[in-house]
């Protein structure tokens, strides 16, 4: 239940602090004085949208603060466990709006988005405008309202969730299957082409081995030749050779008893050479003798390498690249795979999706069958109460055309109505006049709400269209409503306005360069007074008076 308001710096509101009780409390002042400002203040702390226009002229910010006490709210207290917004003592929702528009919200004193702020609104207030019999000729209306008499509102929720679900998951699989044929040509290339790299089955470093071998075979006349003149400069030419010249360059040298020791480092140089000499003369005979210039192993390492350069043309790479292209090539086929595998795994989700949504909207369908003549005869009983005698109301729920899973459910949901007696049931678009039309609403508004989970029920002018007798009952409708949780009604009929256990009276401060809005509880008499003059204008009289104190009387009675 909404115990305090307050409000600062909101449109013509310089400050505004208002306690609330049960009960029903009634909201009158005259038209302009700003009657509805306070229930806008109320929504914007609930969650609704602001702009920096709601700023009072003059001011930096506005800053709404409401006040709940939430022992009949299990729902929202649970909300808040969730969240860890839990506090204690009352449920503070707080909305501060800057001058430049920014705006900020706290959930017991904890900074929150607007998102929540709503969430957390709808288990504390509903609130019902005077513009919602506007609403009600939208079939979209018509099924929410049986879905809220119903209590099928998270039934609901679960069903527009699981339809969309659905679509969302097949429109996935029709963008992958729409893509099959060109993909599935793209998987033969692939496979073909992968297949070719894997025969090549070219090794780590082999294309370097092969070019270096080949480039040897090649050579191999010439490369014999060379080994072959050098063995025999070094050391098998009988006109003179490398080793024999330095064989007797260091006999000379050491035939001297004792040769000068300047001559000791050159001797040694000569006889490290002769031994180099001899050794290198060793590598060359081996190579010479085990060297294989096999004709047939040039030809295969030939064959070989044109494999290699053909591949590679094939795919304008370079040869050292193929085997990063046949890894690329893969990883595309494995994504192609997992393609074809995602196409499998998103049939079965759509299957699973619609099997619960056919689970989900079978129970909706069957809860709404069996509220909507509940909720008809409700109407209807209310209608004629309200000054439509003979006016009959039916709740038609047709079949949806199409089969696929709709976010709404298996049905279309239209409210019927005849005015007058002896008319057949028309849609309220075709046969509703304004003033029917705000009745109807009024007498939907009630019966909903008394299966309405949230205590609190706001009512801004509903009545408009209403008067005469008719107005003491929509009085007496919505004070019987306030006798089981709290109803705040924003109206300007007197006979409505008797009925309520509270009487606020909205009013304009002037002072010398400012005009605000001002709101006062009224006491007894002043209950009276503001009546009278909703009854018989400015100038209060006796008579109005009178019959102001004889309906408050008999709403106590």
């Amino acid at each position: 239940m909404l115990v305090h308001l307050s409000v600062q710096n909101y449109a013509i509101v310089e400050h505004l602090d208002l306690e609330l009780e049960r009960g029903m409390t009634v909201v009158t002042g005259e038209t302009g004085a700003g009657k509805s400002i306070m229930l806008d203040a109320l929504g914007l702390a609930l969650g609704d949208r602001a702009d920096s226009g709601v700023v009072r002229p003059g001011a930096d910010k506005a800053d709404i603060l409401a006040s709940f006490d939430l022992d009949d709210i299990p729902s929202a207290r649970e909300w808040l466990h969730e969240r860890d917004l839990e506090g204690d003592g009352p449920c503070i929702l707080r909305r501060v709006i800057t001058a430049e528009g920014r705006s900020r919200g706290y959930i017991n004193g904890t900074p929150c988005p607007q998102s929540d702020l709503k969430a957390l609104g709808e288990r504390l207030i509903d609130i019902h405008s005077q513009h919602e019999h506007q609403s009600l000729l939208k079939p979209d209306t018509h099924r929410r309202l049986l879905d809220e008499y119903s209590g099928s509102q998270e039934l609901a929720r679960q069903v527009q969730l699981a339809a969309q679900r659905w679509r969302q998951t097949r429109q996935s699989l029709e963008r992958l299957s729409n893509s099959s044929d060109e993909q599935r040509a793209r998987h033969q290339l692939l496979s073909y082409q992968l297949e070719e790299l894997e025969n090549l089955a070219l090794g780590e470093n082999e294309l370097d081995q092969l070019e270096h071998e080949h480039k040897t075979l090649t050579n191999s006349e010439q490369l014999l030749g060379a080994c072959r003149q050098v063995i025999e400069l070094c050391g098998e030419s009988d006109a003179g050779n490398v080793l024999s010249a330095l064989t007797s360059s260091l006999q000379r040298l050491t035939a001297f008893r004792q040769p000068p020791t300047a001559l000791a480092e050159a001797v040694t140089l000569l006889g490290s050479a002769q031994i180099q000499v001899e050794e290198a003369m060793g590598e060359l005979n081996r190579f010479v003798d085990h060297f294989d210039a096999d004709p047939e192993r040039l030809q295969a390492l030939e064959e070989r390498l044109d494999a290699i350069y053909t591949l590679a043309r094939k795919h304008r790479v370079q040869p050292f690249e193929l085997p990063g292209l046949q890894q690329r090539l893969l990883e595309e086929l494995e994504n192609l795979n997992a393609d074809d595998e995602a196409i499998g795994r998103l049939e079965e989700e759509l299957a699973s999706y619609k099997r619960h949504y056919d689970e989900k909207a079978e129970q909706l369908s069957a809860e709404r069958q069996a509220a909507a003549q509940r909720l008809a005869a409700a109407v209807e009983a209310e209608i004629q109460r309200l000054g439509m005698p003979g006016g009959r109301l039916g709740i038609d729920l047709k079949p949806a055309s199409n089969d696929e899973p709709q976010p709404y459910g298996r049905e279309q949901i239209e409210f019927l109505v005849s005015a007058n007696p002896g008319q057949p049931l028309r849609p309220l678009s075709k046969v509703a006049s304004g003033g029917e039309l705000s009745r109807i609403s009024l007498a939907i508004q009630v019966i909903t709400a008394q299966t309405s989970r949230v205590p609190t029920l706001v009512f801004d002018e509903v009545d408009v269209g209403i008067g005469g007798p008719t107005a003491e009952i929509v009085g007496q409708l919505l004070r019987r409503l306030g006798e089981r949780g709290q109803v705040l009604t924003v109206t300007h009929l007197p006979q409505v306005a008797a009925q309520g256990h509270h009487h606020l009276f909205v009013h304009k401060a002037r002072g010398t360069s400012e005009t605000r809005t001002a709101v006062s509880t009224l006491d007894e008499a002043g209950r009276i007074e503001e009546i009278a003059r909703m009854l018989g204008g400015v100038d209060l009289t006796e008579q109005s008076l009178a019959h102001a104190r004889q309906m408050v009387m008999d709403a106590n009675a």
